[in-house]
Order: structure tokens, then sequence, then C-alpha cells
């Protein structure tokens, strides 16, 4: 069970850390977007922690308080529940 939370959050983290790739260098091109909802709605399912890592990793999305502040909230909290379960084994 355990693992396959951590599976899950590892996966959904890395599709998240790509779409703020693709974000930001459409940004660039002035082209089509991500939407910020689609954005942060993967995070809020367990992308967070691939969001903080494109965030800074891209220089991406870093002035938005919604990005700024709850990327790393929501990762703190993904962490913590991966560390309760793989303590609860």
């Amino acid at each position: 069970m355990a693992l396959a939370a951590l599976s899950y959050l590892v996966v959904v983290s890395l599709i998240l850390c790509i779409y703020m790739y693709i974000d930001k260098e459409r940004a660039k091109k002035q082209e089509w977007r991500i939407s910020e909802k689609t954005l942060l709605t993967l995070g809020l399912l367990g992308g967070a922690c691939g969001g903080v890592l494109g965030m800074y990793l891209f220089r991406h999305k870093t002035k938005h308080n919604a990005f700024a502040f709850g990327f790393p909230l929501m990762a703190a909290v993904h962490i913590f529940l991966i560390v309760q379960l793989y303590s609860s084994i």
C-alpha cells in the first residue's frame, strides 16, 4: 500500500514537473498555455513535489502566491502523509 502511494506521488510529480516545463516554454513563445487551474489541481492530486521542483528548476510561476506558497504547503502535506503511512507499517 505504502509503495503504491509513493509510486503514485512520484508519477504525478513527474507529470506536473513536465507540465511546468511545457508551460514555461509556451510562455516564452507566447503560445497557448496550460491553465493555472490544471497545474494547481495536479499539485493537489499529489504532484506538489514536482511542482516545486519545476517551479524553481525552470523559474516558472515563482512570483505567483498560489504557486509559491501553495505547492510547498501541499508538498509538505504529501510528504507528511507518506511518512505517516510508512511509519504505520
